[in-house]
């Protein structure tokens, strides 16, 4: 068995097991929204990624939020405190100061290649912050047009 976490899909392959087109991944992950993993300068995602994917497609298109309003309401999942982070590293953090991106967009601004959001803590539990136990039931089983 995969472990959920480990990033081995392909974006043709993750975009043909979704039903979308892999611009339309592209285009997420441009809008912050997803971090999927990179080597060799080529996207790899993992099976939380395309879960986390059905669900964003389902706040997108069966709760009506856009891309920007899901992005800012991302932005308030809490990392500091999932993190566990000081006080200070606290008021230090762009993203914590700053609300209208996730911690991890940031991350993909900065140009901190090195960092591993697509398995940080704050980003794996994004669909807990933003979804109710029946909605995420719900988008996982979400197909667009289906």
């Amino acid at each position: 068995m995969l472990d959920e976490e480990r990033p081995v899909y392909t974006i043709s392959t993750a975009a043909e097991l979704l039903g979308v087109h892999p611009r339309t991944l592209r285009l997420y992950e441009d809008g912050g929204l997803l971090y999927p993993a990179r080597k060799n300068n080529r996207r790899f995602y993992s099976t939380n990624d395309l879960k986390w994917i059905r669900c964003v497609r389902y706040l997108i298109h069966k709760k009506g939020l856009n891309q920007e309003g899901l992005r800012r309401l991302l932005a308030l999942i809490p990392c500091g405190e999932i993190m566990g982070c000081s006080p200070e590293a606290r008021a230090n953090c762009i993203a914590g100061q700053d609300r209208s991106s996730p911690c991890w967009d940031w991350a993909r601004r900065s140009g901190n290649g090195s960092r591993q959001c697509y398995a940080c803590p704050v980003y794996l539990s994004a669909s807990d912050y933003v979804l109710s136990p029946q909605e995420l039931q719900e988008a996982l089983a979400y197909a667009p047009g289906g």
